[in-house]
Formats: C-alpha cells, sequence, structure tokens
C-alpha cells in the first residue's frame, strides 16, 4: 500500500507516522491505548510506503530526519518512507492521498487573521472572514490536485484535511464526481472526536463503547446525544454543572449555555456563540495564532538546517508540546482563563481518525466515523452533494453518511448560511468572481457589513 502525503514538509506530519507506528507493532507498552482498538490487520506492515511531497525540499529534510529518528526510538516494524518535490512523481500509483497542505504558508494565515481584525471582526484561520480568505486562495489548488489524482491515480481515496477542510473536501468532490469516479474524497478533522471522547470520559463511560450522534459542518457542529448500553446520557451530563465543566467544550461554553442548547456545540461555535468575546481576547492577545505559530515554527526548522542539528525527534516534540498546550488560548482567556488537560495535550486526533479510515477501506472493516462527506440527503434541508459533517458507515465501498434525522432549526439555520458561504467562495475560487468572493464575506454571520467585507477583500490582495 503506497500512502502519499501532500504537505509532506509539515510539522503535523510525524503525528501520521507515529500512528502508522502504533499500528505496525501495537503490542509494547509504548503505543497508544486507542490505537488499534479492534486488533485489526495493520496498513503499515511490510511492502507499506508512506511519500512525503512539499515543495520546500529543507522542510521535507526536516520532517525526514524527525521521522527517521521516532522510528528508531519506536524500534520494530517501520513503513519505508520517500520524499519528493515532484507531485507527479508523488501521486503516481497511490492508494491513498492524504492532503493536508498550507496555500500560502503561515504568512498568508497571518494576513487572513490581521485583515479581518483591522476592521474589527473575528482573525481566525477557518471561521469567519479569515476562513473566506484562505479558502479564495486554497480551493484552486486544491483543486487541479483533485484533477491530477483523476488522472494519474483514478483508484486512490482523497484523504483531506487542508482547511477549510468541509469546502476544500466539497470543492475536490466535484473534480471525482464529474469524473464518474464516486465519492473518493473524504474530509477529517479531530474536533468531532476530541469532543465525543471528552464528553464520554466525563460521564465516566468508556469512549469507544459509546455511541455519538453528531450532526454539522467542519468546525460547525453539535453532539446532540451520547448513548451508552442503549441509553442517551446526555442530558444528564448537561443537567450536572460540575460535571459539565469538568472537559474542555464545558468549560468554554459553560454549563448555564449548554444547558439552553441542550446539545454540546463544536469548540468552534464559541467564535459564534461568543463573538464579541473572543474577538475581544483575539485583539488583546499579543500575536495571532498564526503569528504564534509562523515564529515557533521558523525557528523549529532553523535548527534542524543548523550545521550541528539537535535530536530532531526531541526538538519536534518539544515545539509539538507548547503547540498544544496554547491551542485556542484566546478562546481558553475569554472563557476565565484555563489550562489544558493532559490527556488532550498528545497531539493529533485527526491521524488516528485517518488510520481507521484507511483500515476499514482497505481491509472492509466496518467501522462508524465522524467524517466530511458529501450528504446524500442525510441532513434534511440541505441537498446530495452538500458535504457535512456527520457519522458515517465506513468499509471497503467508502463512507456512507447515517441519516440524521430532524435539525433543530437554530442548527440548521447556521449550516444552511455556512454552506452558502462555503460554495460562494468555491464560486470566486474557481470563476474569479468578485461577485461570489464579495457575497462569501459579507454573508457571513461573523461579517457585519457588506462595506467591511468590500475592504477586506481589497486588503487581502485578491480579486
Amino acid at each position: 500500500m503506497r500512502l502519499t502525503v501532500l504537505g509532506g514538509g509539515g510539522f503535523r506530519v510525524p503525528l501520521v507516522h507515529r500512528a502508522l507506528l502504533a499500528d505496525s507493532d501495537n503490542s509494547g507498552d509504548s503505543a497508544p491505548a486507542d490505537a488499534n482498538p479492534a486488533g485489526a490487520d495493520a496498513v503499515a506492515g511490510p511492502g507499506v510506503e508512506l511519500v512525503l511531497h512539499d515543495s520546500d525540499p529543507d522542510r521535507l529534510a526536516a520532517i525526514r530526519a524527525v521521522l527517521d529518528r521516532q522510528a528508531e526510538l519506536r524500534g520494530g516494524p517501520a513503513p519505508a518512507v520517500r520524499v519528493t518535490t515532484d507531485l507527479d512523481e508523488a501521486l503516481r500509483d497511490a492508494d491513498f492521498v492524504f492532503s493536508a497542505i498550507r496555500v500560502g504558508g503561515l504568512p498568508g494565515r497571518v494576513r487572513d487573521e490581521r485583515v479581518p481584525l483591522a476592521e474589527g471582526v473575528l482573525g481566525q484561520e477557518t471561521v469567519g472572514a479569515g476562513g473566506v480568505l484562505y479558502g479564495l486562495r486554497t480551493v484552486p489548488v486544491a483543486v487541479r490536485i483533485a484533477e491530477r489524482v483523476a488522472e494519474l491515480a483514478p483508484d486512490a481515496w482523497i484523504i483531506n484535511f487542508t482547511n477549510p477542510a468541509g469546502m476544500v473536501t466539497e470543492a475536490m468532490s466535484r473534480v471525482f464526481r464529474e469524473r464518474g469516479l464516486g465519492d473518493r474524497v473524504i474530509g477529517i478533522c479531530d474536533s468531532p472526536v476530541g469532543l465525543c471522547r471528552r464528553a464520554a470520559r466525563a460521564l465516566g463511560a468508556d469512549p469507544d463503547a459509546a455511541d455519538y450522534d453528531y450532526v454539522g459542518l467542519n468546525h460547525l457542529g453539535w453532539l446532540r446525544r451520547v448513548v451508552v448500553a442503549g441509553r442517551d446520557r446526555l442530558p444528564e451530563l448537561l443537567a450536572d454543572a460540575d460535571t459539565v465543566e469538568s472537559f474542555e467544550e464545558g468549560r468554554l461554553f459553560g454549563a448555564e449555555w449548554l444547558s439552553a442548547l441542550g446539545a454540546l456545540p463544536n469548540e468552534y461555535l464559541h467564535y459564534y456563540y461568543f463573538n464579541r468575546e473572543a474577538v475581544a481576547a483575539v485583539r488583546e492577545a499579543p500575536a495571532t495564532r498564526g503569528e504564534f505559530l509562523h515564529e515557533q515554527q521558523a525557528g523549529f526548522y532553523e535548527q534542524l538546517r543548523a550545521a550541528d542539528p539537535p535530536d530532531a525527534y526531541a526538538a519536534w516534540d518539544r515545539t509539538r508540546r507548547e503547540r498544544e498546550e496554547t491551542y485556542m488560548a484566546e478562546s481558553r482567556a475569554a472563557s476565565g482563563g484555563w489550562q489544558r488537560d493532559s490527556c488532550d495535550l498528545e497531539g493529533g486526533g485527526y491521524e488516528r481518525v485517518a488510520l481507521s479510515l484507511m483500515r476499514a477501506i482497505a481491509h472492509n472493516e466496518r467501522t462508524t466515523l465522524i467524517l466530511n462527506v458529501p450528504g446524500r440527503g442525510a441532513v434534511p434541508g440541505l441537498d446530495a452533494h452538500a458535504v457535512v459533517e456527520v457519522p458515517c458507515l465506513v468499509d471497503a465501498a467508502g463512507a456512507r453518511p447515517l441519516a440524521t434525522g430532524t435539525v433543530a432549526a437554530d442548527q440548521l439555520g447556521l449550516m444552511l448560511t455556512l454552506k452558502a458561504v462555503e460554495r460562494s467562495t468555491i464560486e470566486a475560487a474557481l470563476a474569479g468572481s468578485r461577485e461570489a468572493a464579495l457575497r462569501a464575506l459579507a454573508l457571513h454571520p461573523l461579517v457585519d457589513s457588506v462595506r467591511a467585507a468590500g475592504r477586506m477583500l481589497d486588503a487581502s490582495g485578491g480579486f
């Protein structure tokens, strides 16, 4: 099996490699407890090749050094690793293509954050105006990648982690659908699985033994039921303020609001429900998230380019730990200031979703995962091609979304509005339409002025 990672010089790639190592030999004490809970056949055994593609050879070399050291520390079987800056070479004969690119790099992210903040609205990578600006830049590149995959590896599955994940997955899915290749583009995110597992743990339940009713779009979803031994225990959780505020989402939103809402929102909904506080916290911070990561990662890659570089894995792990500790720091500051739990600092989550997805498809092992896929009518009110984030039944045939039933009016209203924003962004990006780009920005619920939308569009340098 060949797994190709686009954005292979990216900082989070060692998490994917770590999950593959755990899958190839999960019998040691160092393996994550949930690395291979079903005891399934590994997807990282003999004959498996990991191909890393990136446009920056120095970043590729740095991450390759981290992977080599990580495999050495782990011991046991490891996938063969190959690096390349040639996209076609990376895609040819791939079975799975994991897309985790960042068009414009971290400097582009900084601009996406700062341009909205100058207008007094949220500056964030995937939510609000920043997400639209990022999508305008990213969608054309993602579509070209999908076209090359369709040409060079038409039987491959694309696993998309490129943000804005829902929007990019929908744009790439159109390419495969128009070529008659089916729904072979699947988006993943670690936020829903993290929320579900934290809720189950708060209830004292085994996260792997619970069932979850989750509905939404990427970074805009709600956990509506947590079923343990046939009983929905979410009402019990929401009724206990101390218990609900014992984990991240409870602290972020507060027990009073969650009780009134009757559901557990994805962490990114903090930007919607507490927008005033979130914007104030971001503006008061010494640096945006993008600026922090830009400085942090520049330092990491510079270390590994030195004549006498440090232990590559140790340097990466120190940097990763700091990254996890500061995740959504402004939102935590806006909700009272609190530190993340140690169990949420191990990093990733998305890589285990990707591994479970690949295992289910490669070995026809039926499982249920929360994924971003065309809804096929699973969510009433959204058309069949609209990419939604819902539980899916996954096996060798791919991911089939499970029907969600009626969606609350407030949830569906936000989903419909954001889907219109996503589709206007895709239209603008592919057709070069300023009208569509203005519509995407101005219709976003977190943008409060058409004139401000136009100024942000001009300041971003697009259209």
